[in-house]
């Protein structure tokens, strides 16, 4: 039996209540050191030795917390989606795919200080399509239509493994669902730097947040009532 995306066994005790009171105060010390010029490595390596936290716990921290200065930034940067109407958005396509076969597993997701949600797959160079992929797929079709958009160019790294299959897979669902969207899926290197100059960036990726010109919560369009999400801060 293949593993959930982004879950492991041990998730139910690393976010248990009594965990995430912990990974709350863990997170308040994080901050206080980021606010003081520390790195985001080295704040969470001293604070997870500290409260003793799992190689779990601590990657929840670390995408979880953002500086004073970065969560301005970002929030300043934050587009509605209700802004979006014939506008072109551009998608960091595995970032934003990956999320969305999280949520359908029901495995961990995370609502972070900068309001962006994360979860904890960690892609390495590695993909590989698995049954809710398509229905990532779709949540993020049905997404982009509500927001009226005319134009979605949807990037996929290259170097990735599995990308051309994911491209044929996004426009054959973009196909069968006859998507109003003119959707423009590439593969290219280097997507990061692709994103850097754009506006209306949908991701949460912190590095891309903090060098775009703007971007979208549009995760939030597809989280339902009854959606676990996890705040640790």
């Amino acid at each position: 039996m293949q593993a959930a995306r982004g879950r492991v066994p041990e998730d139910a005790e690393n976010f248990s209540f009594e965990a995430v009171q912990k990974l709350r105060k863990a997170c308040r010390h994080v901050c206080y050191l980021l606010n003081e010029g520390y790195s985001l490595k080295a704040a969470c390596t001293f604070v997870g030795n500290h409260f003793l936290l799992s190689e779990r716990q601590r990657l929840a921290v670390m995408r979880s917390v953002a500086s004073e200065a970065q969560r301005m930034l970002r929030a300043k940067k934050c587009v509605p989606p209700s802004d979006l109407r014939d506008k072109t958005v551009w998608i960091d396509g595995f970032n934003e795919i990956i999320t969305l076969e999280v949520l359908l597993c029901q495995s961990p997701l995370f609502r972070c200080m900068d309001g962006a949600i994360r979860d904890l797959a960690s892609l390495r160079g590695t993909y590989r399509l698995i049954p809710e992929t398509f229905g990532a797929i779709s949540l993020l079709l049905s997404a982009l239509r509500k927001t009226g958009v005319q134009r979605a160019v949807l990037l996929l790294d290259a170097p990735v493994s599995n990308s051309g299959r994911l491209k044929s897979a996004i426009a054959a669902v973009a196909e069968a669902e006859t998507c109003p969207v003119q959707l423009d899926i590439r593969v290219q290197k280097d997507v990061d730097r692709e994103l850097y100059d754009c506006r209306h960036v949908i991701t949460s990726d912190s590095v891309i947040l903090d060098h775009c010109r703007s971007w979208v919560n549009l995760t939030e369009l597809c989280l339902k009532a009854s959606t676990p999400v996890l705040q640790i801060w």
